[in-house]
């Protein structure tokens, strides 16, 4: 079964890393648009990319605090899973690692979702790091954008 990994050092402590994920508050200036309420263990949240015209229900599976998120995405009709580690390397640097697997659609899936989660990363990092919104998510389609 293919599985999609990316990874990133995110110079930033990993607080502050971990919750960028949790609150979509901030979640939103560097990946989805819009995320109903924060993601918790066992609720389904909707995740927006309005620019596309196209969510997903995150589905909470396991949260531990500043150490992983795992969601199934995507379903009923494509799930998949996502897992994020995130691994302290000092006070101010967070090793962050995601994985995807459960693919209906095979390697060609896995593939397109390794690059969407780089972009996500690399997006992450601009904006924990430096207060940038890169826009890497917006950009990586612009003839995909809903006008």
């Amino acid at each position: 079964m293919p599985v999609a990994k990316a990874q990133m050092m995110i110079r930033k402590p990993v607080t502050e890393v971990f919750q960028s994920l949790i609150d979509p508050a901030i979640t939103s200036h560097f990946w989805f648009s819009k995320g109903a309420e924060p993601l918790e263990l066992g609720k389904k949240i909707r995740w927006d990319w309005q620019m596309y015209g196209v969510h997903t229900i995150a589905d909470g599976k396991d949260i531990e605090q500043n150490k992983r998120i795992l969601i199934e995405w995507n379903g009923p009709e494509n799930p998949s899973l996502v897992e994020w580690t995130f691994e302290t390397r000092d006070k101010d640097q967070t090793f962050v690692t995601v994985k995807n697997w459960g693919f209906s659609g095979g390697v060609d899936e896995a593939i397109n979702s390794t690059e969407g989660f780089t972009n996500l990363l690399a997006a992450m990092k601009f904006y924990l790091e430096h207060g940038i919104e890169p826009n890497l998510v917006l950009d990586h389609a612009p003839d995909a954008r809903v006008t």
